[in-house]
């Protein structure tokens, strides 16, 4: 019992750790939200749509929003004297920070996974990635030039103001960051024309409630050019790492159901004999005029004691080996294989009180039908034995 109820916390904390860590991972890249042009391909070279003051401001006003803010992609190659990438330039706005709390913004994704340098303050600098950097052998300070592929090849030359990692090597080997003015120029853009809007919620909760009302302030609206909004949320953009994501609940429900099982058998054991040995005790209750529901309900109260106790242990270590893991990140991962460096641990407590509260639940109802070998036990039997 102890070692099950531990494996199933472990499983819980650490699948739900997992699934947290990877979407957030994908909105810092994407956000949780966004608006686009809906003539829109699914290349980063995208048609642009009007990014008003109005319209920035009303999305900003719904409930649960913690910041909606202009963005603009532009594919391109990076080229060094002994080495090229292809590349997306990803531009922000860097000089609208102070508008509203930075940790809140897309910018503030980047901030927070940055291992080098500082970040980009001018459209003449950039934020490139550690597997970027790698690859390129390029370091804090170096100029880069970024080539753009149009009806005429443009290059614009940078300074690497800093090195970002989030071990998320499918978006790290592609995206460089800066600011939107650049993307803006290269594409003749005016200052309120942007690849979209990102949108991003104060909780993944309210995320389908967001989209909603992010949807209705835009629906049947065209900007200034006759372009038509068009709203997608982060599973609508990524179906494919959230389909393998939903994967990982069907594996969380298979190894509570062995760890019950398993658990289920060790206790129906346990009573059984527990039952076998009380054999004489039972038989002079009966002698006496106990019951038989009198007496299962003494060994069910019994294995509810040894049950009990199992959860408890079972919690401590189980929440002790996660809280360790959350604290010093023992247990490395392979980040080229699942994206994070390290085992990622969250405590879902309701799904933990819902664990612990149907574990004894279920283990009580699978000890009902051993129990009932109380009632085949026959007073007059046990006393002639004796």
């Amino acid at each position: 019992m102890i070692i099950g109820v531990a494996v199933m916390i472990v499983t819980i904390c650490v699948v739900t750790g997992f699934k947290r860590t990877v979407a957030d991972k994908v909105a810092g890249f994407g956000a949780h939200i966004q608006v686009v042009n809906f003539d829109n391909n699914s290349t980063y070279e995208m048609q642009p749509v009007a990014v008003t003051d109005s319209l920035l401001t009303k999305l900003r006003a719904i409930p649960h929003v913690a910041s909606a803010e202009p963005f603009a992609t532009k594919p391109g190659i990076i080229k060094t004297d002994d080495a090229f990438q292809g590349v997306v330039f990803k531009g922000l706005p860097l000089d609208t920070l102070h508008e509203y709390d930075f940790s809140r913004t897309s910018v503030g994704f980047w901030q927070d996974n940055l291992c080098e340098g500082s970040m980009p303050v001018s459209p003449n600098e950039i934020l490139l990635s550690r597997y970027l950097q790698r690859a390129l052998r390029l370091e804090v300070g170096a100029p880069v030039y970024c080539y753009f592929v149009e009806e005429e090849i443009r290059v614009r030359k940078f300074t690497v103001a800093g090195i970002y990692e989030t071990g998320f090597i499918d978006y790290d080997r592609a995206f460089l960051m800066g600011d939107i003015s650049v993307v803006r120029r290269l594409n003749d853009w005016t200052e309120q024309q942007a690849s979209g809007i990102e949108v991003r919620v104060t909780d993944r909760r309210y995320m389908d409630e967001v989209d909603d009302r992010v949807f209705f302030a835009t629906a049947n609206r065209l900007d200034a050019d006759g372009n038509a909004y068009y709203v997608q949320n982060l599973m609508q953009q990524n179906p494919q790492i959230f389909a393998w994501l939903d994967l990982l609940d069907m594996n969380v429900a298979i190894i509570i159901i062995l760890m019950l099982c398993v658990a289920g058998f060790s206790m129906v054991s346990g009573l059984l004999i527990l039952i076998l040995d009380s054999v004489p005790f039972i038989g002079t209750m009966k002698a006496l005029g106990a019951t038989n529901r009198y007496l299962q309900r003494v060994f069910l109260i019994q294995a509810g004691l040894l049950i009990a106790r199992g959860v408890l242990w079972g919690n401590i270590i189980g929440l002790g080996l996660c809280a360790l893991q959350y604290i010093t990140h023992l247990v490395p991962l392979d980040a080229s294989t699942y994206y994070v460096n390290f085992v990622p641990v969250a405590f879902p407590w309701t799904g933990w009180l819902l664990l612990n509260v149907g574990t004894i639940v279920v283990s009580l109802l699978i000890l009902l039908a051993p129990s009932a070998l109380v009632a085949r036990i026959s007073p007059a039997r046990v006393m002639r034995f004796e």
